[in-house]
């Protein structure tokens, strides 16, 4: 074994606990999880999985063989793998299952042998699968309305889905895990339902991010971040406790007390666990990865058919595992990298493109635009500075921020031990009535102000088109700013002043809500799309038009109150 490929420092703790080399990163990760996809086929035809198009299936030739599939999984159980889920496609469609199961079940040292399955054969088979080995089981399942099941799936076959949940839990499984991709305006309004399961059975139903993959058309505005699902949750049971999980755990465990169940979340998107990542995967044409949102991957079947030695292979799966980043590239950057659609990779649910209506406002007479108890979305807790603050405050805030007269010490509350980005917990505050209010000046130049002002636009009323713009912003403010916490809205305005002196738009935004966290965000947001709309609409007459001087101006309601002094 080469020093030059596997450091030292790889070989810590091995007088411990003796690991291999060859599944040891150079951060330390002990890769113990062996994922196999055993077919690229499946028996549904699911809108979200699939890019539209469908996908090219791999010829029956170049996919692992009965015999290749044990091989490599045998030499990764003699390296230290404890755990190897088989997946797909959908695996159970795959006539030699049992068979794999049966002889993997052989391999000493392997702990755990699990399957993800969308559940359709499942209850046929569940009596041989538990003879011949299998001790671990997850069931797809993103709707519990079997109409919106049979529309994502474009198959009849809920209640197949349902009758193998219900025969796991007979044949003792505990937990029976449920996978569920939450995706905004699809099936976000069935997540007390699917909590609710967790009462009367032994289940573990967990809400996964929506994550992006080539040809599932990703994008943030339909991801429905863990701390979002969390949030709306404790407005039903507001005593959910959180439970303590293994180091290497991807989900983030909460239990409603007297349940027989629980519910987890997985938060690739949100709040990456990449720094206890134990998983390694093999595609079903033997390609491996060693991460899922990774594009690199490596060919352990043409490795194998070359006649090479298991040192040989090893040596191969060693480099591989070496050159894993300490991280994914984040949600934005993962969503732009070409990668399998998931169908390829293994059984998972990626949603399909959805569309969400929105609800017209009224401009009144007066040029002030109100909306009350509209949905209107998120905002960043009230006790954090907002991003452009954080960005200027290097030193100790002054005593007008505070009011005490002492200088602060900085903490950035959006960010976690480790500096990665993580949403707040606002789960323990009491609601409070919380305003805030903010302003931005757009400086038009004599002729557009005068057409503003007399309403001799082009494309018309400016200011009323404006006002509803930024309402309609306000209320996507969590869709826009990946952080915020989604929050309904008592009320919200924008207004404007002309100054004529400085040929000037001044747009002033005010947002109200009761509360477990302020609503400075929505203000800013209001306010920048109102401008921006300014500037549209007066652009075909100049383009020398400047936004500035975007603010808060206050606050109200959290730990402390704002006022921005002239």
């Amino acid at each position: 074994m080469s020093c030059c490929l596997y450091p030292q420092e790889r070989l810590r703790e091995e007088s411990i606990l003796p690991f291999s080399a060859f599944l040891t990163d150079n951060f330390g990760r002990r890769h113990s999880y062996l994922r196999m996809s055993l077919t690229e086929k499946c028996n549904l035809r699911c809108q979200y999985c699939m890019p539209e198009d469908g996908v090219k299936l791999t010829p029956r030739s170049q996919l692992l063989s009965t015999s290749e599939v044990l091989t490599l999984a045998r030499l990764f159980v003699q390296e230290g793998v404890e755990k190897i889920r088989l997946t797909g496609g959908e695996p159970l469609i795959r006539p030699d299952v049992l068979d794999i199961i049966a002889e993997l079940r052989k391999l000493e040292g392997l702990k755990t042998i699990a399957v993800t399955t969308n559940g359709m054969n499942l209850a046929r088979l569940l009596p041989k699968l538990k003879d011949a080995g299998l001790n671990l089981i997850n069931i797809s399942l993103d709707s519990l309305v079997p109409a919106k099941f049979e529309f994502i799936v474009r198959r009849k076959g809920f209640h197949k889905v349902i009758e193998g949940i219900d025969k796991a839990i007979e044949m003792g499984y505990n937990p029976v895990k449920v996978n569920c991709v939450v995706m905004r305006g699809l099936n976000e309004d069935e997540l007390l339902d699917f909590v609710a399961l967790t009462e009367k059975k032994p289940l573990e139903v967990r809400f996964i991010e929506y994550m992006p993959f080539d040809g599932n058309k990703w994008n943030f505005k339909k991801m429905v971040s863990y701390q979002e699902m969390l949030d709306h949750i404790r407005q039903q049971w507001p005593n959910l406790e959180k439970l303590q999980t293994g180091q290497t755990e991807t989900a983030k465990t909460f239990k409603v007390p007297g349940f027989k169940g629980q519910v987890g979340f997985i938060t690739s998107m949100s709040d990456h666990f990449c720094g206890s990542c134990n998983r390694l995967r093999i595609t079903a044409d033997g390609n491996l990865k060693v991460c899922l949102f990774g594009n690199s991957e490596v060919s352990l079947r043409d490795v194998l058919r070359s006649g090479a030695s298991n040192e040989e292979l090893l040596q191969i799966i060693g480099a591989a595992v070496g050159r894993k980043k300490k991280q994914h590239a984040g949600m934005f950057s993962i969503s732009q990298m070409k990668n399998r659609p998931m169908i390829l990779i293994e059984e998972f649910l990626c949603l399909p493109d959805c569309t969400t209506s929105t609800q017209a406002a009224h401009v009144c007479c007066s040029r002030t635009l109100i909306s009350g108890g509209t949905h209107i979305r998120s905002q960043i807790d009230d006790e954090k500075p907002n991003t452009m603050d954080s960005l200027h405050r290097a030193a100790p805030l002054p005593s007008s921020e505070f009011g005490n007269g002492k200088a602060a010490s900085l903490t950035l509350t959006h960010t976690d031990a480790q500096g990665r980005a993580a949403m707040v917990d606002v789960g323990g505050k009491v609601p409070t009535r919380r305003t805030a209010t903010a302003r931005a000046t757009v400086l038009l130049g004599p002729t557009a102000f005068q057409l503003l002002r007399d309403n001799q636009l082009a494309k018309g009323d400016a200011l009323a088109v404006a006002q509803l713009s930024g309402i309609m912003a306000s209320k996507q403010t969590s869709a826009l700013i990946p952080l915020c916490h989604p929050l309904p809205l008592d009320q919200a305005s924008v207004t404007f002043d002309l100054d004529e002196p400085q040929n000037a738009a001044v747009v002033t935004a005010s947002c109200r809500t009761t509360g477990r966290t302020g609503v400075e965000m929505e203000a800013l947001t209001a306010v920048s799309v109102a401008a921006l709309t300014i500037y549209d609409m007066c652009k075909a007459v100049s383009h020398d038009i400047i936004i500035t001087d975007v603010k808060l101006v206050s606050k109200t309601g959290g730990k402390r109150d704002f006022h921005r002094h002239p």
